[in-house]
């Protein structure tokens, strides 16, 4: 026998949980929901996000801009919850945003505990119960026939589930998993929501970090330059060359490598191609504004003007030194005395600069998990599983993974509210 019975059961309670639980109880005020989460302290990735001012979402977030699932079923689920009633969401919350330069929305108060401390609020509000820590270990499907547990054998039994961990277990009709994906695992977000997804017979696709730093070599040039941010655009290539994507964006140089939202963005394609293809690499401009051969025809145009001084111009003096140094160019030369074979690895090593990537840092300081669950196997109308009856999925669990710039939260906000509001699709929402 269960120690508990609801009728929802939510387990997770990071941005897509907290939104289910929110809409779900708003919808649903006669059932009995739980929100369940194995942290002592929950919302760890909206603390952190924004460097602790929390990107709530973007102004224009295109479905295009995604990867992981198709573009059109992205879009279908993003229509539901859009930007605009993101806002006002978040307004009615008492959490007014603000628009920045790069289209990013911030909370004006630039504080994400206060998107944290809101959705808390809201969902005490919508009668749902939060409890944690309660980490659930086990998920088992129930039979409606003979009251009988059975272990999930990726067969829809009809039934309910049961929910189970060193707490307890509860039994629930319907199940949400909004587990997140193995991302900054502190915050409970270790990949067991995989599992059990996997479990009700759900594929789950190739995962890795997204929105992750890079590294290189220890004794690499660019790792002396630690500390330096500057705007600089990095482009992936195949293996035989050819050109695949590009981000130009703030480029912070570190000890162990390289980070900042340009490195960020890009590390996705990076790491899924490489995969494949172990001759991909990447490519860094740090004078994004000038291409090779623009730089070529500066540099030609100097007469007896220093080259170092040019190009103190346009970045960070030790960023020159480096250039000189891998090219293996004298620094005190001018102009006019730049040998045209020198010209050529000064100007290879300021705009197309190859980077020996060792690797990346891992889930740790990962943002995002790109992979998860195909979005071919839910019913988007509803977030609900197409294998599994009565099974919802939201959030990160999901094959889609997005850029920097708040398009994460606003998928979370959005596939959270389809899954909350469809919990009892026959039902008339209160």
């Amino acid at each position: 026998m269960a120690e508990e019975r609801h009728d929802v059961v939510i387990v997770g309670a990071g941005a897509a949980g907290l939104m289910t639980a929110i809409w779900a109880g708003r919808t649903y005020p006669d059932k009995s929901i739980l929100l369940l989460d194995g942290a002592k302290k929950i919302g760890a990735k909206i603390l952190v996000a924004g460097g602790g001012r929390c990107n709530v979402t973007h102004f224009e977030v295109d479905p295009k801009r995604y990867a992981g699932s198709s573009t059109s079923a992205i879009a279908k689920v993003l229509r539901r919850f859009d930007v605009p009633e993101t806002v006002q969401f978040f307004r009615e919350l008492g959490v007014e945003l603000k628009r920045e330069e790069t289209g990013k929305l911030f909370p004006t108060t630039d504080s994400a505990r206060d998107v944290l401390e809101a959705l808390k609020v809201a969902v005490a509000r919508a009668g749902v119960h939060l409890m944690h820590p309660r980490r659930v270990e086990s998920i088992e499907s129930v039979s409606r026939l003979d009251g009988a547990s059975d272990a999930i054998d990726g067969e829809s039994t009809g039934g309910g589930f049961m929910v189970s961990g060193e707490w307890g277990r509860i039994e629930c009709d319907k199940l949400v998993l909004a587990t997140g994906g193995k991302s900054l695992p502190r915050s409970g977000s270790d990949g067991k929501g995989f599992e059990f997804a996997k479990a009700f017979g759900h594929t789950v696709t190739r995962t890795f970090p997204s929105l992750v730093p890079l590294t290189l070599p220890p004794e690499d040039p660019v790792c002396g330059l630690s500390g330096i941010t500057v705007p600089a655009t990095i482009r992936l290539h195949s293996g035989t060359g050819k050109h695949i994507i590009a981000f130009t964006d703030s480029t912070l140089c570190t000890h162990f490598g390289l980070s900042g939202p340009s490195v960020l963005d890009i590390s996705r394609y990076y790491l899924d191609l490489v995969h494949s293809d172990p001759e991909a690499y990447l490519t860094m401009n740090w004078l994004p504004e000038l291409t090779r051969q623009d730089l070529d025809v500066a540099l030609q145009s100097l007469g007896h003007s220093s080259v170092r001084r040019y190009l103190r111009q346009h970045m960070p003096d030790r960023m020159v030194s480096m250039l000189f140094a891998v090219a293996d160019v004298d620094a005190a030369v001018m102009g006019d005395q730049l040998p045209k074979a020198d010209r050529k690895r000064l100007t290879g090593a300021a705009t197309e600069m190859r980077l020996d990537v060792t690797g990346d840092r891992g889930y740790r300081y990962a943002e995002v998990t790109a992979g998860g669950v195909p979005l071919s196997e839910v019913n988007l109308k509803v977030m609900e599983s197409r294998i599994h009856p009565g099974l919802f999925l939201c959030g990160e669990i999901c094959d889609v993974d997005g850029p920097i710039g708040g398009l994460n939260f606003q998928w979370a906000w959005a596939s959270g509210y389809v899954a909350g509001t469809s919990l009892y699709p026959a039902a008339k929402p209160a």
